[in-house]
């Protein structure tokens, strides 16, 4: 009986201690599975889980054909994990077996990429507890594979977008750069909102030995490309113009030189020279102050290139005509005691308005031109966009220097180009309104930003401001052919089958408030004249062996044909009589 009682009670016991080791099982695995389940899963998660981000590519930029003047590709940054590092078997594809130690592994990467094996080895060991080390940065796709082919288990290569420019120079001075912090530079940074992209994440297992679990990669965050900025330039007229302009910027010692064809009926850029112009794929081979474009950013006078507005005014008010008669001697001595002075000697001279301009004569154009009041100018001037940005907002763009009140000199000086600063840009959209009827369009650099789902924005504005009408935009148009008929540099200027209007000018360039012998040499003109359709305008800063006009007018001359042919324009109709130039 006794023996009965003990064996049930070890029994008791028995199933007593049963049911308490379970309990605590039970109690355990709730604790783990269900009371801490997050924070554990999250503990576990971070030492097999890595983050990685998906990088999205800058958008492109391109010109009206589409052609691509900035693009992304992708690079490499070789990366590795220090706490994963350690020797590993490698199998060859003919079943051998070979021990592959660090150092090895290192050296094989060193000699792919030219990098030394010892900075590589250092940066794997600096830190043996971390898991992330860069080894080398933005290899290409060829070494990308090299390594990749290497099979080193703690070696992870990282895609990077790496920003490129296809056609090195040219446009250049617009499209501008990047650098590595960022849009440094032109339509890169002005238009980085469209641009831009967004880097998406995801995150991978990987298991005890640091290699990723095939199958494991989850995206937490979609990457978002950038969208394609759209220019009106043309690549091919681009180089073209850039050449002519470097060529002949360096055979009369320029110091700069610029140049821009401007399509009259949507006053679109279809070309924006400068020289010397930045590449973007090599920044640091370009001087700082030519790192942008000097056709929006230098301020200039433009000698009598204004003349031709001038005009344009005199006879939008009715204070002239083509015919209006100006004896016009050499050097004159203004009431109010301004003095005006021709370029060369001569002596009394019977000049219309037509003859003064084709024989761009800075007294003519003063004594007809100050016939409108100072106020009725300034505000023709501020209509053609004088003393302010151009519709482009281009990056660091001038706005030129336009004094409300004028003294005494001043109010002739004006009138052909003097005491006035302007931009190569802006003196493009004043002409392009002379050419359009008398109406200026917003100029324009960028037609608009395509986001990735397609749609357009950022489309620039078309309204246009009339300046003079139009018939005094046409009267203005055939005056200045006179330019080209009978002109000095009528042979040079003349473009055989087209009627071609022109001006041509001069500015001087002053020191501390004084004139010096620098001048700045330009041409501007339009064609055809009977229906224009371009506008083309060089400039060039400072040349030292020809310091007048004539410098500028053979590259006018050689961009004006290359535009109309390329553009297959017709030539004009039989040109009628043109205006007395004399009295």
């Amino acid at each position: 009986m006794t023996q009965h009682r003990t064996t049930r009670r070890r029994l008791a016991i028995a199933v007593l201690l049963t049911f308490v080791m379970v309990a605590v099982f039970v109690v355990r695995l709730v604790d783990i599975q269900v009371v801490r389940a997050s924070e554990l899963n999250a503990e576990s998660l971070d030492k097999r889980a890595i983050e990685q981000v998906i990088p999205a590519p800058r958008g492109q930029i391109v010109d009206e054909n589409g052609v691509v003047l900035a693009d992304s590709v992708t690079r490499y940054d070789i990366t590795a994990s220090p706490a994963n590092a350690a020797p590993f078997d490698r199998t060859a594809d003919d079943g051998t077996t070979a021990k592959v130690s660090v150092l090895d592994a290192v050296t094989e990467i060193a000699q792919l990429t030219g990098t030394k094996p010892n900075d590589l080895l250092l940066a794997v060991t600096k830190d043996p507890s971390s898991n992330f080390a860069y080894l080398v940065k933005g290899v290409d796709t060829e070494t990308f594979r090299a390594i990749r082919a290497l099979r080193i288990p703690w070696v992870y290569p990282q895609p990077q977008p790496h920003r490129v420019y296809p056609l090195g120079s040219v446009a250049g001075n617009l499209v501008g750069f990047v650098g590595t912090d960022g849009p440094q530079n032109g339509l890169e940074a002005t238009e980085d909102s469209c641009l831009a992209s967004t880097d998406g994440s995801s995150t991978y297992e990987r298991g005890a030995d640091g290699v990723r679990i095939p199958g494991s990669t989850v995206t937490t965050k979609e990457a978002v490309p950038g969208g394609t900025v759209k220019l009106t330039i043309d690549s091919d007229l681009q180089w073209y113009v850039q050449q002519a302009v470097a060529e002949q910027a360096l055979a009369i010692g320029a110091q700069s030189g610029m140049a821009a064809v401007i399509r009259v009926k949507d006053a679109h850029i279809m070309a924006m020279a400068d020289w010397p112009s930045v590449d973007p794929n090599n920044v640091d081979g370009t001087p700082i102050e030519f790192l942008g474009s000097r056709a929006f950013n230098y301020q200039f006078e433009p000698g009598s290139i204004m003349k031709g507005l001038t005009a344009s005014m005199l006879i939008d008010q009715g204070a002239a005509t083509p015919t209006t008669h100006a004896l016009v001697p050499g050097v004159w001595l203004t009431p109010d005691g301004a003095r005006i002075q021709d370029s060369y000697g001569h002596g009394n001279m019977r000049w219309t308005l037509t003859g003064v301009l084709e024989q761009s004569s800075n007294v003519g154009m003063s004594m007809l031109g100050s016939k409108l009041p100072q106020s009725v100018r300034y505000d023709y001037l501020r209509k053609y966009g004088m003393g302010q940005d151009t519709a482009v907002n281009f990056q660091g763009e001038a706005n030129g220097r336009l004094a409300k009140h004028w003294n005494v000199q001043e109010n002739y000086d004006i009138t052909y180009g003097q005491g006035i600063s302007v931009t190569l840009a802006q003196m493009a959209s004043a002409y392009q309104a002379i050419a359009n009827g008398g109406v200026r369009l917003p100029l324009t650099l960028v037609e608009g930003c395509t986001k990735p789902d397609g749609t357009v924005v950022d489309v620039p504005s078309t309204t246009g401001t009339r300046i003079i009408s139009e018939k005094a935009s046409k009267t203005t148009v055939t005056m200045l052919k006179s330019v080209v008929t009978g002109g000095a540099l009528s042979a040079t200027l003349t473009i055989p089958g087209y009627q071609v209007a022109a001006k041509t000018g001069t500015g001087e360039v002053a020191a501390h408030g004084v004139y010096t012998s620098d001048r700045i040499v330009s041409v501007v003109g339009i064609a055809p004249a009977d229906n224009p359709q371009y506008v083309v305008i060089v400039t060039f800063v400072k040349p030292h062996i020809m310091k007048s006009s004539a410098a500028a007018a053979p590259t006018f001359r050689k961009i004006m044909v290359q535009v109309l042919k390329s553009y297959r324009v017709p030539p004009s109709k039989k040109s009628g009589p043109g205006y007395p130039t004399t009295w």
